[in-house]
Protein backbone atom coordinates (compact mmCIF):
# COMPACT_ATOMS: atom_id res chain seq x y z
CA UNK A 1 0.00 0.00 0.00
CA UNK A 2 1.93 2.77 -1.20
CA UNK A 3 3.96 4.66 -3.76
CA UNK A 4 6.97 5.39 -5.60
CA UNK A 5 7.71 9.30 -4.66
CA UNK A 6 9.54 12.01 -6.42
CA UNK A 7 11.44 12.51 -3.67
CA UNK A 8 13.52 9.48 -4.22
CA UNK A 9 14.03 10.58 -8.03
CA UNK A 10 16.98 12.20 -7.12
CA UNK A 11 19.26 9.01 -6.07
CA UNK A 12 17.97 6.88 -8.75
CA UNK A 13 19.21 6.45 -12.37
CA UNK A 14 17.88 9.06 -14.72
CA UNK A 15 17.71 6.76 -17.70
CA UNK A 16 14.85 3.86 -18.34
CA UNK A 17 12.07 2.55 -16.56
CA UNK A 18 13.62 2.77 -13.15
CA UNK A 19 13.17 6.98 -13.98
CA UNK A 20 10.08 6.18 -15.65
CA UNK A 21 8.30 4.56 -12.91
CA UNK A 22 9.32 6.84 -10.28
CA UNK A 23 8.41 9.86 -11.96
CA UNK A 24 4.94 8.69 -12.50
CA UNK A 25 3.93 7.22 -9.12
CA UNK A 26 2.97 4.08 -9.70
CA UNK A 27 2.05 1.69 -7.46
CA UNK A 28 4.38 -0.93 -5.74
CA UNK A 29 4.82 -4.05 -3.69
CA UNK A 30 3.71 -3.69 -0.12
CA UNK A 31 3.57 -6.43 3.03
CA UNK A 32 -0.07 -8.07 3.20
CA UNK A 33 -0.88 -8.55 6.68
CA UNK A 34 0.88 -5.11 7.82
CA UNK A 35 2.11 -1.87 7.41
CA UNK A 36 4.81 -0.39 5.52
CA UNK A 37 7.53 2.49 6.42
CA UNK A 38 7.13 4.39 2.80
CA UNK A 39 5.17 7.64 2.89
CA UNK A 40 2.01 8.65 0.86
CA UNK A 41 2.48 12.02 -1.13
CA UNK A 42 0.92 14.55 0.06
CA UNK A 43 -3.33 15.50 -0.29
CA UNK A 44 -2.69 11.85 -2.12
CA UNK A 45 -5.63 9.28 -0.94
CA UNK A 46 -4.75 5.52 -0.40
CA UNK A 47 -8.03 2.78 -0.71
CA UNK A 48 -7.99 -0.96 0.93
CA UNK A 49 -10.55 -3.08 0.83
CA UNK A 50 -9.71 -6.75 2.07
CA UNK A 51 -11.53 -9.87 2.85
CA UNK A 52 -10.21 -11.78 5.58
CA UNK A 53 -11.76 -15.44 6.60
CA UNK A 54 -9.95 -16.22 9.84
CA UNK A 55 -10.74 -20.43 11.21
CA UNK A 56 -10.42 -21.97 14.31
CA UNK A 57 -11.52 -25.51 14.60
CA UNK A 58 -8.71 -27.37 16.48
CA UNK A 59 -10.37 -27.43 20.34
CA UNK A 60 -8.28 -28.88 22.83
CA UNK A 61 -11.23 -29.12 25.21
CA UNK A 62 -14.46 -31.19 25.00
CA UNK A 63 -16.76 -28.60 23.21
CA UNK A 64 -15.81 -29.10 19.36
CA UNK A 65 -16.01 -25.70 18.91
CA UNK A 66 -15.45 -24.40 15.75
CA UNK A 67 -15.26 -20.72 14.85
CA UNK A 68 -14.85 -18.67 11.42
CA UNK A 69 -14.64 -14.95 11.30
CA UNK A 70 -15.27 -13.21 8.08
CA UNK A 71 -14.47 -9.42 7.90
CA UNK A 72 -14.26 -7.71 5.05
CA UNK A 73 -11.75 -4.54 5.85
CA UNK A 74 -12.05 -1.00 4.74
CA UNK A 75 -8.97 1.50 5.00
CA UNK A 76 -8.85 4.84 3.84
CA UNK A 77 -4.93 7.03 4.19
CA UNK A 78 -4.53 10.71 3.52
CA UNK A 79 -0.96 11.63 2.94
CA UNK A 80 -0.86 14.79 5.02
CA UNK A 81 2.81 15.78 4.43
CA UNK A 82 5.73 14.12 3.09
CA UNK A 83 6.24 12.12 6.48
CA UNK A 84 2.68 12.19 7.80
CA UNK A 85 0.01 10.01 7.04
CA UNK A 86 -3.48 9.33 8.86
CA UNK A 87 -5.33 6.23 8.64
CA UNK A 88 -9.03 4.70 9.35
CA UNK A 89 -9.85 1.59 9.29
CA UNK A 90 -13.69 -0.27 9.40
CA UNK A 91 -14.67 -3.58 9.11
CA UNK A 92 -17.69 -5.35 8.74
CA UNK A 93 -17.57 -8.61 10.63
CA UNK A 94 -19.77 -12.11 10.59
CA UNK A 95 -18.52 -13.88 12.97
CA UNK A 96 -20.11 -17.94 13.66
CA UNK A 97 -19.38 -19.68 16.82
CA UNK A 98 -20.12 -23.70 16.58
CA UNK A 99 -20.26 -25.62 19.69
CA UNK A 100 -21.82 -28.83 21.32
CA UNK A 101 -22.93 -28.73 24.55
CA UNK A 102 -25.04 -30.73 27.04
CA UNK A 103 -25.17 -33.14 23.77
CA UNK A 104 -26.74 -30.13 21.44
CA UNK A 105 -25.27 -28.56 18.74
CA UNK A 106 -25.53 -24.52 19.01
CA UNK A 107 -24.75 -22.16 16.30
CA UNK A 108 -24.14 -18.72 17.95
CA UNK A 109 -23.37 -15.67 15.61
CA UNK A 110 -23.63 -12.28 15.21
CA UNK A 111 -22.65 -9.72 12.34
CA UNK A 112 -22.37 -5.76 11.44
CA UNK A 113 -19.84 -3.03 11.44
CA UNK A 114 -17.01 -3.95 14.02
CA UNK A 115 -14.72 -1.10 16.07
CA UNK A 116 -13.26 1.99 14.32
CA UNK A 117 -9.24 2.24 14.00
CA UNK A 118 -7.75 5.05 13.45
CA UNK A 119 -3.95 5.92 13.31
CA UNK A 120 -1.32 8.20 12.19
CA UNK A 121 1.96 7.22 10.51
CA UNK A 122 5.36 9.72 10.58
CA UNK A 123 8.59 9.20 8.86
CA UNK A 124 11.40 9.72 11.54
CA UNK A 125 14.26 8.15 9.28
CA UNK A 126 14.57 8.27 5.28
CA UNK A 127 17.82 7.46 3.31
CA UNK A 128 17.56 7.34 -0.52
CA UNK A 129 20.19 6.00 -2.37
CA UNK A 130 20.73 5.48 -5.97
CA UNK A 131 18.43 2.34 -7.33
CA UNK A 132 17.02 2.08 -2.93
CA UNK A 133 15.81 3.40 -0.57
CA UNK A 134 15.23 2.72 3.73
CA UNK A 135 12.30 4.14 5.86
CA UNK A 136 11.75 4.08 9.42
CA UNK A 137 8.04 5.33 10.71
CA UNK A 138 6.24 4.97 14.04
CA UNK A 139 2.72 5.09 14.39
CA UNK A 140 0.36 5.32 16.98
CA UNK A 141 -3.73 5.58 17.06
CA UNK A 142 -6.90 4.14 19.23
CA UNK A 143 -9.38 1.62 18.16
CA UNK A 144 -12.54 3.06 19.22
CA UNK A 145 -15.88 1.33 20.12
CA UNK A 146 -18.06 1.95 17.68
CA UNK A 147 -19.06 -2.07 16.94
CA UNK A 148 -22.01 -3.36 19.27
CA UNK A 149 -20.65 -5.48 22.15
CA UNK A 150 -24.22 -6.59 23.54
CA UNK A 151 -25.70 -8.64 20.70
CA UNK A 152 -28.25 -11.60 22.15
CA UNK A 153 -29.56 -14.82 21.08
CA UNK A 154 -31.74 -17.24 22.37
CA UNK A 155 -29.50 -18.15 24.57
CA UNK A 156 -28.52 -14.82 26.34
CA UNK A 157 -25.53 -12.68 25.52
CA UNK A 158 -23.17 -13.92 23.21
CA UNK A 159 -19.78 -14.63 24.07
CA UNK A 160 -17.04 -11.88 23.34
CA UNK A 161 -15.60 -14.48 20.34
CA UNK A 162 -18.85 -13.62 18.79
CA UNK A 163 -19.67 -10.07 19.42
CA UNK A 164 -18.58 -8.04 16.42
CA UNK A 165 -17.12 -5.00 18.89
CA UNK A 166 -15.48 -4.73 21.79
CA UNK A 167 -16.67 -2.13 23.93
CA UNK A 168 -13.52 -0.71 24.68
CA UNK A 169 -11.28 1.93 23.66
CA UNK A 170 -7.82 0.36 23.10
CA UNK A 171 -4.56 2.75 22.21
CA UNK A 172 -1.99 0.96 20.15
CA UNK A 173 1.64 2.07 18.52
CA UNK A 174 4.54 0.52 16.77
CA UNK A 175 7.48 1.04 14.60
CA UNK A 176 7.98 0.02 10.54
CA UNK A 177 10.88 -0.24 8.81
CA UNK A 178 11.28 -0.60 4.53
CA UNK A 179 13.92 -1.30 2.48
CA UNK A 180 13.26 -1.26 -0.94
CA UNK A 181 15.01 -2.08 -4.28
CA UNK A 182 13.82 -1.89 -7.80
CA UNK A 183 13.94 -5.95 -7.76
CA UNK A 184 12.66 -6.41 -4.21
CA UNK A 185 11.51 -4.68 -0.89
CA UNK A 186 12.13 -6.05 2.78
CA UNK A 187 9.65 -4.72 5.75
CA UNK A 188 9.90 -5.56 9.38
CA UNK A 189 7.14 -4.07 12.24
CA UNK A 190 7.47 -4.41 15.86
CA UNK A 191 3.56 -3.28 17.35
CA UNK A 192 1.99 -3.38 20.77
CA UNK A 193 -1.91 -2.58 21.42
CA UNK A 194 -3.43 -2.37 25.38
CA UNK A 195 -6.92 -3.72 25.49
CA UNK A 196 -9.35 -2.31 28.08
CA UNK A 197 -12.02 -3.70 29.70
CA UNK A 198 -15.59 -3.48 29.16
CA UNK A 199 -18.86 -5.20 30.53
CA UNK A 200 -16.67 -7.43 33.08
CA UNK A 201 -14.40 -8.64 30.11
CA UNK A 202 -11.14 -7.50 29.04
CA UNK A 203 -9.04 -8.96 25.98
CA UNK A 204 -5.44 -9.97 26.75
CA UNK A 205 -3.29 -7.08 25.28
CA UNK A 206 -1.64 -8.22 21.91
CA UNK A 207 2.10 -8.00 20.75
CA UNK A 208 3.41 -8.25 17.21
CA UNK A 209 6.79 -8.91 15.45
CA UNK A 210 5.99 -8.93 11.72
CA UNK A 211 8.44 -9.65 8.75
CA UNK A 212 7.90 -9.34 5.09
CA UNK A 213 9.86 -10.11 1.68
CA UNK A 214 8.32 -9.18 -1.81
CA UNK A 215 10.18 -10.07 -4.98
CA UNK A 216 9.29 -9.35 -8.53
CA UNK A 217 8.98 -12.59 -10.44
CA UNK A 218 7.63 -11.29 -13.40
CA UNK A 219 9.14 -9.55 -15.67
CA UNK A 220 12.52 -10.69 -14.77
CA UNK A 221 14.09 -7.47 -16.41
CA UNK A 222 12.87 -4.42 -16.24
CA UNK A 223 12.36 -2.73 -19.92
CA UNK A 224 10.70 -0.16 -21.89
CA UNK A 225 7.48 1.56 -20.77
CA UNK A 226 5.42 0.78 -17.80
CA UNK A 227 4.08 -2.47 -17.25
CA UNK A 228 2.76 -4.43 -14.70
CA UNK A 229 4.49 -6.54 -11.92
CA UNK A 230 3.67 -9.87 -10.42
CA UNK A 231 5.52 -10.14 -7.09
CA UNK A 232 6.04 -13.63 -4.94
CA UNK A 233 5.57 -12.38 -1.19
CA UNK A 234 6.50 -14.18 1.66
CA UNK A 235 5.80 -13.17 5.53
CA UNK A 236 6.16 -14.02 8.81
CA UNK A 237 3.87 -13.12 12.00
CA UNK A 238 4.80 -13.61 15.40
CA UNK A 239 2.02 -12.93 17.73
CA UNK A 240 1.32 -13.03 21.52
CA UNK A 241 -1.84 -12.34 23.51
CA UNK A 242 -1.96 -12.10 27.25
CA UNK A 243 -4.60 -13.84 28.35
CA UNK A 244 -8.24 -12.39 29.05
CA UNK A 245 -9.86 -11.26 32.36
CA UNK A 246 -13.10 -12.32 33.40
CA UNK A 247 -14.66 -10.43 35.79
CA UNK A 248 -11.42 -9.04 36.67
CA UNK A 249 -10.06 -12.92 37.09
CA UNK A 250 -7.03 -14.33 34.50
CA UNK A 251 -9.01 -16.71 31.86
CA UNK A 252 -6.72 -20.06 32.37
CA UNK A 253 -8.27 -20.92 28.55
CA UNK A 254 -7.19 -18.24 26.84
CA UNK A 255 -3.46 -16.47 25.40
CA UNK A 256 -0.28 -17.69 24.03
CA UNK A 257 1.66 -17.18 21.47
CA UNK A 258 1.26 -18.07 17.54
CA UNK A 259 4.01 -17.93 14.55
CA UNK A 260 2.20 -17.97 10.90
CA UNK A 261 4.11 -18.33 8.00
CA UNK A 262 2.46 -16.50 5.24
CA UNK A 263 2.73 -17.09 1.32
CA UNK A 264 1.36 -14.35 -1.05
CA UNK A 265 1.11 -12.98 -4.92
CA UNK A 266 0.91 -9.53 -5.71
CA UNK A 267 -0.31 -8.06 -9.02
CA UNK A 268 0.87 -4.55 -9.19
CA UNK A 269 -0.07 -2.06 -12.08
CA UNK A 270 0.41 1.63 -12.05
CA UNK A 271 -2.25 2.60 -10.02
CA UNK A 272 -4.00 -0.48 -8.23
CA UNK A 273 -2.56 -3.45 -6.33
CA UNK A 274 -4.37 -7.41 -6.57
CA UNK A 275 -3.17 -9.90 -3.91
CA UNK A 276 -4.25 -12.91 -1.70
CA UNK A 277 -2.12 -14.49 0.86
CA UNK A 278 -2.73 -17.50 3.79
CA UNK A 279 -1.37 -17.33 6.87
CA UNK A 280 -0.22 -21.12 7.78
CA UNK A 281 0.56 -21.71 11.61
CA UNK A 282 3.57 -23.29 11.89
CA UNK A 283 3.57 -23.00 15.57
CA UNK A 284 0.98 -22.57 18.38
CA UNK A 285 2.33 -22.27 22.11
CA UNK A 286 -1.41 -21.47 23.75
CA UNK A 287 -2.72 -21.57 27.37
CA UNK A 288 -4.77 -24.29 28.08
CA UNK A 289 -7.84 -25.16 26.11
CA UNK A 290 -7.58 -22.13 23.95
CA UNK A 291 -8.82 -22.65 20.33
CA UNK A 292 -6.37 -23.04 18.12
CA UNK A 293 -6.08 -21.53 14.36
CA UNK A 294 -7.05 -23.95 11.45
CA UNK A 295 -5.79 -20.41 8.67
CA UNK A 296 -6.51 -16.71 8.36
CA UNK A 297 -7.21 -16.29 4.03
CA UNK A 298 -6.79 -12.85 2.74
CA UNK A 299 -7.93 -11.23 -0.98
CA UNK A 300 -7.52 -7.37 -1.38
CA UNK A 301 -7.56 -4.89 -3.70
CA UNK A 302 -5.38 -1.42 -3.10
CA UNK A 303 -5.91 2.10 -5.27
CA UNK A 304 -4.06 5.06 -5.35
CA UNK A 305 -5.38 8.36 -6.61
Amino acid sequence: MKRIFAAILSGMPRGGVGAALLATGVAWSAPITFNTALPVAKNEFLVREQLIINQSGKDPGNLNRDRTAKAAVSVLGYGVSGKLALFGVLPYRDNELKLTAAGQRMNRNASGFGDLTVFGRYTVLQRDQRGKNFRIATFGGVKAPTGEDGERDSLGVLPASVQVGSGSWDPLAGAVATYQTLNYQIDGQISYQINNEANNFEVGDVARLDGSVQYRVWPKTLGGGIPAFLYGVIEANLIHQQKNQVNGQSDPDSGGTRLFLTPGVQYVTRRWIAETAVQIPVAQNLNGNALENDYIARASVRFNF
